[in-house]
């Protein structure tokens, strides 16, 4: 495979690529699949009748991982991707997916994309999804996610979503169905500005006895954008779970926290937790006094905030 400068610049943005990665694989741009590669005990398989592929991973799996990155750079390109995932009993591995989408035209550009992933018993997944935008073109970046996650006992996943720069538009889906004993961790970082707008929805259900949830969302809203973090754990069992949402407001950004928890069963305990604020005028004036400007000072405690 040969990267251009631009599919190079948004690989490693999304991806941490800077080449070919190890292990499977399976890069596309622009609607097309740029390479792909199937190891041993990973099968990536094309999808017949939809755009999209069929990640298998073989039972005890242990140390490898999959990468499917997607990257546009044609303005006014808009797709829908289909993207299927069977883990293995008792596998461990890790699933890089992300979208960088570089606009320079005056047309919108859209990637929507529905990942489904399926975990057998014992299977654990690391699954690191970052989307980023950039070009000077009129035409908006626009990304609309789906995830599905379905645990079965003992299953563990954990989702990083990450969207710190760049994306116009996005609406981010997430629902997660978890049996016995199977864990759930998300952690969201997300930052907007200008007149941008990001939704994120999580419904998770706790099914099984024993089964838990961490789903935690920290943000940064700049300028005139809007957030709307909607998150729902449904405990139909004897579960745990826990939502958080903590954000930073500047300027006119305008943050919505909506918290939802359910409990059908007498020994779901569920909990929740949300704040909102500006950045302390004791930290901005902490971090002057050793010098640094008041955007400097600002930008480091954005950065750590989201790290």
């Amino acid at each position: 495979m040969k990267f251009d400068e631009i599919q190079l610049r948004l690989l490693e943005e999304i991806a941490d690529l800077h080449g070919v990665p190890e292990g499977a694989y399976n890069i596309r741009s622009n609607s097309e699949a740029l390479g792909r590669r199937s190891t041993d005990h990973i099968v990536i398989t094309p999808k017949k009748e939809v755009s999209g592929i069929d990640i298998e991973i073989a039972a005890n799996t242990k140390n490898e991982s999959v990468h499917i990155p997607v990257v546009m750079t044609q303005s006014g390109l808009k797709e829908m991707v289909y993207n299927d995932f069977y883990v293995g009993e008792n596998a461990d591995v890790l699933i890089v997916a992300g979208c960088g989408i570089d606009n320079c035209g005056g047309a919108d550009s859209e990637h929507d994309g529905i990942h489904r992933f399926f975990l057998k018993k014992g299977a654990k997944v690391r699954y690191v999804e970052k989307h980023y935008g950039s070009g000077e073109g009129a035409g908006k970046r626009i990304l609309n996610p789906v995830t599905e996650a379905y645990l079965e006992e003992g299953a563990e996943m954990t989702m990083e979503m990450v969207q710190i720069k760049g994306v116009d538009d996005t609406v981010r889906t997430t629902v997660a169905k978890l049996q016995a004993n199977a864990k759930l961790v998300v952690r969201e970082r997300l930052m907007t500005h200008g007149e941008q707008k990001a939704v994120s929805t999580y419904e998770v259900y706790l099914e099984g006895a024993g089964s838990s949830a961490d789903v935690v969302s920290r943000s940064v809203a700049k300028g005139d954008s809007f957030q709307k973090f909607d998150a729902k754990i449904i405990g139909d069992a004897p579960s745990y779970g826990h939502t958080e949402c903590d954000s930073i407001i500047m300027d006119n950004g305008k943050i919505l926290a909506v918290p939802g928890l359910q409990a059908n069963h007498v020994d779901a305990s569920l909990l929740h937790e949300a704040a909102i604020g500006k950045i302390a005028g004791e930290q901005l004036i902490k971090l002057m006094t050793l010098g640094l400007t008041e955007q400097e000072a600002e930008e480091q405690i954005i950065n750590g905030f989201l790290r």
